[in-house]
């Protein structure tokens, strides 16, 4: 008789539990419901800016580098930063946590994710600014395929709270 319950209550543990997770794992490594999608967008946009600024004071720094040495090397490093969250953001949010086989238009996405890795790449190699527009070019076609259109208009500033 103890034998039964204890297989039961342990079978409707697993049940309860093993339901529960594998939906909230389903979508965060640790499921906190802290982090929101479209803010990781409106993020990956702020990384574009902080870039582009960053290459504008390279540039302008480079004409007498000598007397910008330190300045020129802080501009470098925090380009490079951004660029490396770019890409923690597309690879450890996105391409590890919510996008999943089945997906809709799920090669799609995958695609476009590793196009903008590399253009986050070529922003480290250089102070072209096209990498930065590859970039943000992506990512509204990311956007189009992962989001809703209120989610779309949440990222564009026309949504109300």
């Amino acid at each position: 008789m103890q034998y039964t319950r204890l297989v039961l209550t342990a079978a409707l543990g697993l049940g309860i539990w093993g339901t529960a997770i594998h939906s909230v794992l389903a979508h965060c490594e640790i499921p906190c419901g802290i982090y929101t999608d479209t803010m990781r967008i409106q993020m990956i946009e702020e990384d574009c800016q902080t870039i582009e600024k960053s290459m504008e004071q390279i540039k302008a720094l480079s004409a007498d580098p000598a007397a910008n040495a330190n300045q020129l090397i802080r501009w470098v490093a925090n380009k490079e930063e951004h660029a490396d969250k770019i890409q923690h953001v597309v690879t450890q949010y996105f391409m590890t946590q919510r996008i999943k086989p089945g997906d809709a238009d799920y090669a799609e996405k995958l695609t476009l994710l590793h196009q903008m890795m590399i253009e986050a790449m070529k922003t480290k190699q250089t102070t072209d600014a096209v990498h930065v527009a590859k970039i943000r070019e992506l990512s509204a076609a990311f956007a189009k395929l992962y989001f809703s259109a209120d989610d779309l208009a949440h990222i564009a500033g026309e949504h109300s709270h």
